[in-house]
């Protein structure tokens, strides 16, 4: 009898490791498949972007004029023109997903993300505050990082307290956010004519104007940052298991907590100080991953940041050559996607059901 009861604990067990690793295998199938889409959608995009506009060009010689071959009218218009915004729009859209989904692992919350908690907003106030002072545009993205930390502490000092619940913490990013933004159009108003205009983009979001300056200054910034979020991506599952578990395999609970929050800011605030608050994308690409590809990976993290940088410039391709109105921000079409999301995930959270299951 009690070799029975082994043999069958034995066969449980490995039934449930094979079952356990079967998923594993799968899902890791699933994010290959939905990385390869992604990059795949990214890549047509892209050569869209490049091609189209007022001078067309084929999809060959856009990509020598990338390099700097062919007419050099095309050339001037890709390099100078067209390839910038696509660029920035691959590096804003990838650190936005990034860091909302890590916001939402760190808080435990689906509405965590840096617009709706203010750093997005923070980083614009921050971007043309330097404008307002008569700083170089090689600055800008030291002001957007200061504008992010600045918001971040706000949102501590204000709703970080003992007893707050996390959606209550939203509601006070949302109030720090709207108090940032009516900040920035204060300064807009008040900037003579010619700098209106050039700071008009942190009130909505928009890829227009980028210039390689600020493309290269930002992607390697955001490189360096996304390279530290990869190579803490251990602590960060480790904080998934909570405080108490966390604390007894040897992590500083809340050393680590505060070295992810402050490296999520800053990748928040490197993509706002190319695109301005641009909403949403941080808030619902996470989302949509996890609903594809399952539960957190490091997989499914590099999957948000490809999945994200196809949204953005998919949002601008539709904002160039879909509205019909001229010069609309991308942050407005990713605005209207996003606000009936916001508005979905909030009832969920308040809805009895989910508390009690919470």
């Amino acid at each position: 009898m009690t070799n029975q009861v082994l043999s069958s604990n034995v066969i449980r067990t490995t039934r449930t490791a094979l079952g356990g690793s079967t998923a594993m295998a799968r899902q890791r199938r699933r994010v290959l498949l939905i990385g390869v889409l992604c990059a795949a959608a990214l890549a047509v995009l892209t050569t869209i972007a490049l091609t189209t506009g007022e001078v067309a060009m084929s999809a060959p010689t856009a990509l020598r004029a990338v390099i700097g071959l062919g007419d050099q009218g095309d050339v001037y218009i890709v390099q100078e023109f067209r390839a910038p915004r696509v660029v920035a729009g691959l590096i804003a859209g990838a650190g936005l997903a990034v860091a909302g989904a890590v916001l939402q692992r760190l808080f435990r919350n689906p509405l965590a993300s840096p617009d709706v908690m203010g750093v997005t907003g923070g980083a614009s106030f921050g971007s043309v505050l330097v404008l307002a002072l008569g700083a170089g545009q090689t600055l800008i993205p030291l002001g957007a990082l200061g504008g992010g930390l600045l918001a971040a502490v706000l949102l501590g000092t204000l709703g970080w307290r003992s007893g707050l619940s996390v959606t209550r913490l939203v509601l006070v990013g949302l109030a720090v956010q709207a108090g940032l933004a009516a900040a920035v159009n204060l300064m807009v108003v008040r900037f003579p004519r010619e700098l209106a205009g050039q700071a008009m983009q942190w009130t909505t979001g928009s890829l227009y104007g980028r210039t390689w300056l600020e493309v290269e200054g930002a992607a390697i910034a955001s490189a360096l940052v996304l390279v530290v979020l990869f190579l803490r991506y251990r602590t960060l599952e480790v904080l998934d298991l909570g405080d108490d578990s966390a604390g007894t395999l040897g992590i500083s609970v809340s050393g680590a907590r505060l070295t992810l929050l402050l490296t999520t800011v800053a990748l928040a605030a490197l993509a706002a100080a190319l695109t301005g608050p641009v909403s949403f994308v941080a808030l619902a690409v996470p989302h949509l991953v996890r609903l594809l590809a399952g539960r957190p990976t490091v997989g499914t993290m590099a999957v948000t940041g490809l999945a994200g940088a196809t949204l953005l410039v998919g949002c601008d391709l539709i904002v160039q050559h879909v509205l019909p109105i001229n010069g609309l921000p991308v942050g407005v079409v990713t605005a209207t996607v996003g606000a009936p999301w916001l508005l979905i995930l909030m009832l969920r959270e308040s809805s009895p059901v989910q508390r009690r299951t919470a």
